[in-house]
């Protein structure tokens, strides 16, 4: 196997990890949300978008889903362009219809 080989498989594996830990967040809402965002985007992401999003998701379910639904404020660690897409993607028509 080549070194190029070895590492498309290393991407493909950290985005598997990251769509399903997006997925399994522990509460449904927040499985929703970022899970729904995961799937939409993790695909494209380059590896400094990955990090970002990783970095996100060391965030506890609850506080996350609050910041994202604006009920509580977003710590400036958290607040970055990341969290700014995942915030915008759930304020779009078919994610509030999914979760209503």
């Amino acid at each position: 196997m080549t070194y190029r080989c070895r590492l498309q498989r290393l991407s493909q594996t950290r985005r598997r990890r990251l769509i399903f830990r997006a997925t399994h967040r522990g509460i449904k809402e927040a499985d929703l949300v970022v899970g729904l965002f995961a799937r939409a985007h993790v695909p494209t992401m380059d590896d400094d978008e990955l990090g970002a999003l990783e970095a996100l998701l060391e965030a506890p379910d609850q506080e996350l889903y609050a910041w994202v639904s604006e009920r509580e404020p977003v710590p400036e660690n958290f607040d970055g362009p990341m969290f700014q897409r995942l915030k915008a993607f759930r304020t779009d028509a078919a994610i509030r219809e999914t979760l209503r």
